[in-house]
């Protein structure tokens, strides 16, 4: 199909590249600790983009025989903004994994006894246990006019799991989730079921919430407010439209020395690996922050074309629309301390697990205020219970720009790789 778009635009562009992707998922949904349902979905999906009098044309469609896409993109063409945009040539791809044949394989009755054996270790009494098992196997096939061909297949698993705990007027609500390309082994969901067990356990007492500049130990989960203003800062669409505060700050330090943050789209079976990203550029490790100092921004071809930089290998694209950059793996170095070192080093201050509101705002600016969803009371180096009607504040750049800790253990959360981090005179009052 590819090949053929491509013979087409040829004969009515100057360039012209195109992705296909295919996906096959099955979900199971396990309600108060019983199978509920079964789904499975199918898709398939072409983009096309053409260069046509140096502008950018784009069309998709999801039908196995398209037609008219062609057409569609030379008229989007027709109407964009003149760019310089020069598609990649054909380069050697790196070994990355993304597929795991068991995972592909993996039956229906696989997948519920994976999602029964989660079930089974949160079974407690007065537990509400919701399970979600996901699997998808699919696809990528992209090309261009320049000589570029690639494909490779994909494995997706997810796990997760909530408790609901209800006493009196007072609802808990506890959640985690794995996922990658790889079925989850026993001692992953094990570690998942632990996860949630720990955090219900330290929620059985409450404790009043702290008000002041407070230590704040951030888990892999609570961590989102503070990574989410980097994120965007480090588009490379912020910095050419002028709106991102670490642009035209490279190799200026910017954070504590302790952080570094690399984009990595090798690690193998993480959800976000790919050897070629959806324009054919080769993917590559791409340090953000290094030692505390900005390294890099992500780039598309045309984002990285109008500021006059090379792309970075970070594009993705949907069906339809045009490619955006988007971080493959987001890793977070650790640090050295264990857990229970972390929560000693807090001594009276709070543990923040879940945030209500994250994303809401002019995130890219830095400041944040949230009331807290999940948190826990810190006395004495101890968790002595869940706070509720708590809130915390501050800005993420200031904030970590002093470090106080980062533990040595690296969570993955998605494609995000994080280690629980410590920070001082985080803002933390009663609601």
């Amino acid at each position: 199909m590819i090949s053929r778009l491509l013979e087409q635009a040829g004969r009515r562009a100057e360039a012209a590249d195109a992705t296909l992707k295919t996906d096959e998922t099955v979900t199971l949904l396990f309600e108060a600790g019983r199978l509920k349902s079964t789904s499975w979905s199918q898709e398939q999906g072409v983009n096309l983009r053409v260069l046509s009098g140096n502008r950018i044309g784009v069309a998709g469609s999801t039908a196995a025989e398209p037609s008219g896409v062609v057409e569609a993109a030379l008229a989007s063409a027709a109407i964009a903004d003149p760019v310089d945009l020069l598609l990649p040539a054909p380069a050697p791809l790196p070994s990355v994994r993304t597929y795991s044949p068991a995972a592909a394989a993996a039956s229906v009755s696989d997948l519920s006894a994976l999602g029964q054996s989660l079930v089974e270790r949160l079974s407690h009494d007065g537990w509400q246990v919701n399970v979600t098992v996901e699997r998808s196997a699919g696809s990528v096939r992209v090309a261009n006019s320049r000589g570029v061909e690639a494909t490779y297949d994909v494995t997706a698993v997810s796990l997760a799991a909530e408790v609901t705990r209800v006493s009196g007027d007072d609802i808990l609500m506890v959640g985690d989730f794995y996922a990658a390309a790889d079925l989850p082994a026993e001692p992953v969901v094990a570690s998942l079921a632990e996860s949630i067990g720990r955090r219900v356990h330290w929620a059985e007492q409450a404790a009043p919430p702290p008000r002041g500049e407070l230590p704040v130990l951030f888990t892999p989960a609570g961590s989102a407010a503070l990574f989410l203003p980097i994120r965007q800062a480090c588009q490379g669409k912020a910095v050419l439209q002028g709106v991102s505060p670490l642009g035209g700050r490279i190799g200026e330090r910017a954070f504590d020395s302790s952080l570094s943050l690399v984009d990595d789209p090798w690690v193998a079976g993480a959800p976000g690996s790919r050897a070629i990203d959806d324009e054919g550029v080769v993917g590559r490790r791409l340090p953000l922050v290094k030692d505390g100092v900005i390294a890099g921004f992500i780039y598309d071809l045309e984002t990285a074309a109008r500021a006059g930089v090379p792309a970075t290998g970070h594009a993705r694209r949907t069906t339809f629309g045009k490619p955006q950059a988007a971080y493959s793996n987001l890793v977070l170095s650790p640090g050295d301390l264990t857990w229970d070192e972390l929560v000693a080093k807090v001594h009276d201050g709070l543990i923040v697990d879940e945030l209500i509101g994250v994303g809401q705002g002019n995130v890219i600016g830095g400041a944040f205020s949230h009331p807290v969803a999940l948190a826990y009371r810190v006395s004495g180096g101890e968790v002595v219970g869940r706070v509720k009607d708590a809130a915390v504040a501050g800005n993420a750049y200031e904030l970590l720009s002093r470090i106080a800790g980062l533990g040595r253990e690296v969570e993955w959360r998605g494609s995000l790789a994080m280690p629980p981090i410590l920070l001082e005179g985080v803002s933390v009052a009663p609601r």
